[in-house]
């Protein structure tokens, strides 16, 4: 019998943190709620969870006022996993969402039960009114973020690679792509996480005003309008991306290219040489972040698009330098 009146604190806080998520998930999503809060933002994506972890602690301190840092931490995880796995399951966020905000989520809920912790430590008051304000800041919060607070900004991803082969043996893999092979890409975090593989691009003319289309996996399709053409030496282009063309499960709705949130504007493809025989290939894409998030948006931005980059750069060099050892062989 104690130990079913022991367990009850566990229970409760589980369960209240895992509701108090799920509500604020479906509310923030729903039609009409633009002006009352969003999902990708600041209040939602560092304030839930931080209130999940503290109301989960809250009660368990209810139980055990000697409860230690470490338990406060890994106890406020609890109802972040069960929140997380049930979105999962019912599909209300995908494989790419949940991989991005789950580090957040963890700290910030962790962030909230040390406070819950420490409150309770501090003060022999066990009125709920703290547990309240708290989980009430999310709902104040979101209607002034969403309405005053907006920071566009915009950052550019560069990558290179040492190629084997001249800048004219180059040049001919980048206007247009044969279809790609899984074996031809190496192993990628991005396809890890659900991000559709390249599959090909074909260019419908030459030089400036030209249109390169380019196919992924799962129907993902768009286009990338040519804005400088120096043969063997430079292609540029800015993305055309209608989101409305890409199926709703090829990403994330709210990482979905052209999107609201995200989306690479400008690239570019640059020949150099390194003088000792050898060519280098950059790769260079524009994006535009429109979230509140700062750095730690730009951090995934950066390293989605630096590993699709190195993908993309590791394909061209295996290909020219093969087209370079068969033009060797032939010769010989």
């Amino acid at each position: 019998m104690d130990q079913v009146k022991s367990s009850k604190p566990t229970y409760i806080g589980l369960t209240f943190g895992v509701l108090y998520g799920l509500s604020l998930r479906l509310l923030f999503a729903m039609d009409g709620a633009e002006k009352v809060g969003g999902l990708v933002t600041v209040s939602f994506l560092f304030l839930v969870p931080y209130a999940i972890g503290f109301i989960r602690v809250h009660y368990e301190c209810k139980e055990n006022s000697a409860v230690g840092f470490g338990k406060m931490i890994l106890v406020s995880w609890e109802p972040i996993f069960v929140f997380i796995l049930i979105t999962a399951v019912t599909l209300l966020e995908g494989s790419i969402c949940i991989v991005m905000a789950l580090p957040v989520f963890l700290l910030l809920a962790g962030l909230g039960g040390i406070t819950a912790g420490i409150y309770h430590r501090l003060t022999s008051k066990r009125k709920n009114g703290t547990l309240v304000s708290v989980a009430l800041l999310p709902l104040l919060i979101s209607p002034i973020e969403v309405n005053f607070i907006h920071f566009s900004k915009t950052y550019q991803v560069e990558n290179s690679i040492e190629i084997q082969a001249s800048p004219e043996v180059v040049w001919q893999q980048l206007a247009n792509v044969s279809t790609i092979e899984k074996h031809e890409l190496p192993f990628s975090i991005t396809a890890l996480i659900g991000v559709p593989r390249p599959i090909e691009a074909s260019m419908n003319a030459e030089g400036v005003g030209a249109v390169r289309t380019s196919k992924w996996e799962k129907g993902v399709t768009f286009k990338e309008v040519i804005t400088d053409w120096t043969p063997n030496k430079r292609m540029a282009y800015s993305f055309d991306i209608d989101p409305d063309a890409i199926p709703d499960d090829a990403l994330d709705q709210h990482v979905k290219l052209g999107g609201d949130y995200f989306s690479p504007i400008f690239g570019e493809y640059q020949i150099t040489s390194n003088g000792v025989g050898k060519t280098i290939l950059h790769l260079k894409t524009t994006l535009r972040d429109n979230t509140n998030f700062g750095i730690y948006s730009r951090m995934w931005g950066e390293l989605i698009f630096q590993d699709f980059h190195m993908s993309l750069l590791t394909l061209m060099k295996h290909r020219s330098e093969e087209l370079r050892n068969t033009n060797t062989f032939v010769r010989l």
